[in-house]
């Protein structure tokens, strides 16, 4: 009669102990594959969470970044260019400029291919006396905003007035008492107010806005401006020297000012947007690894009571079966069965109870481990790697823990045995 024969008849003839020993290697194997398909589970789901997160959180912080550009257009344009006669101390003293440069300037800069500014506004202003209302205002020049031939257009951020058409600051139209619709006169011509300007507290309370070809006939400056108004574009920083550069090789000797403070405003506005979403996907992210860190500390502590629990249970299972074959043990002996031959019978069973206690562990383990999620993608949480571990601990287990009754049962004197017996 072969081993294996044997081995068989032996697991026949004691189901129960057989059976118990494979549950106790099943339950160890089942809560490590569990624990290991769990987390990877667990990893994978968190990538989806963050790549779905990153996706909607940046489509929700583009319309935040719309949204901030729009809200910051409000603090207008941060760049002017000048003529280059004139002197600043005179502009910052009147608060406008003295000389004055072909309007064909800022034609030539929306022809060309400039990428650092955007939003072209010719504009002449001019201090004067206004003599139908006996006192002195600002008579503000503009049109629409000039569009550049080689870019997509823009939403321009302010809109022309209207030939004939005046819009008035605050101050104006409340010492004139004067509402939209109404008809004022300024240096002889008509026009009529179509918007009056809440307070702005700065020289827009008393400035009058008016079209700039009109604006230019009355001031005798046809053909000509004083200012351009531009923005400088967030995209390429904010370095002055750059736009300077690419201005001056257009329009050689202009003199560009940088309104420094409203630089500032509009970059933290919209690099804001784009902070908040890196944010939200960082603390994301983080969530998840303090999570899996506190999974990872549970399953650490789980699955070597569960092996210790299981490995003294199946070495008192093999213990109790060593001395119910005493008598079988010691015939064998008697027989001319060699030590080996015995403790090859006892360690093959406590190999095969491994294998089977191993795979049906990795089963139960690996089917709760994916509990919830999807059945197309149950395939990607298998890892050949995880079977062959489950695999070998459970075998590794059931021989070592078998080891000691095994090795006791060829200790003992086949004589001593039979005699007893």
């Amino acid at each position: 009669m072969s081993l294996g024969h044997m081995i068989a008849r032996e697991i026949a003839q004691r189901k129960l102990n057989f059976l118990s020993a494979c549950l106790a290697v099943t339950a160890a194997v089942a809560v490590f594959t569990g624990a290991m398909t769990m987390l990877r589970v667990y990893d994978q789901r968190t990538e989806h969470i963050i790549i779905q997160k990153e996706k909607n959180t940046r489509a929700r912080m583009a319309q935040l970044e719309d949204d901030y550009r729009v809200i910051t257009k409000g603090l207008g344009f941060n760049l002017l260019i000048l003529p280059k006669e004139q002197e600043l101390s005179h502009l910052y003293a009147e608060d406008y400029a003295t000389h004055f440069m072909p309007e064909s300037y800022v034609h030539e800069l929306a022809e060309s291919k400039i990428v650092t500014i955007r939003h072209l506004l010719p504009s002449l202003q001019q201090k004067i006396w206004w003599p139908e209302a006996r006192r002195t205002i600002i008579l503000f020049g503009t049109r629409g905003e000039v569009p550049f031939l080689h870019r997509a257009q823009k939403e321009p951020m302010l809109f022309p007035v209207p030939a004939g058409q005046a819009v008035l600051g605050y101050e104006l139209h409340q010492n004139l008492e004067v509402s939209p619709g109404d008809s004022i006169q300024i240096l002889g011509k008509p026009f009529v107010i179509s918007n009056c300007n809440s307070r702005r507290g700065n020289k827009d309370d008393i400035t009058i806005w008016i079209d700039l070809k009109q604006a230019q006939e009355l001031l005798k400056h046809v053909g000509e401006i004083n200012g351009i108004l531009a923005l400088k574009c967030l995209c390429v920083g904010t370095d002055l020297a750059k736009v300077r550069s690419d201005i001056n090789e257009i329009l050689p000797g202009v003199q560009i000012i940088e309104q420094s403070t409203r630089v500032i405003a509009r970059a933290e506005a919209r690099h804001r947007a784009a902070a908040e979403a890196e944010q939200a996907i960082a603390a994301e992210r983080n969530n998840r690894v303090a999570l899996r860190a506190v999974r990872e500390q549970f399953t650490g502590i789980l699955v070597p009571v569960v092996l210790i629990l299981s490995g003294i249970w199946l070495m008192l299972l093999f213990f109790s079966n060593v001395r119910e074959r005493r008598f079988e043990v010691g015939l064998l002996r008697a027989i001319g069965f060699s030590n080996f031959q015995v403790l090859v019978l006892f360690l093959g069973k406590a190999f095969l109870i491994g294998f089977i206690g191993g795979f049906l562990g990795y089963l139960l383990g690996f089917l709760f481990g994916i509990v919830g999620t999807p059945f197309l993608h149950v395939c990607d949480y298998f890892e050949i790697l995880t079977v062959i571990i489950a695999l070998g601990m459970a075998t590794l287990l059931a021989v070592l823990a078998s080891w000691l009754p095994a090795v006791n049962a060829i200790s003992q004197d086949p004589a001593d045995i039979l005699k007893d017996e």
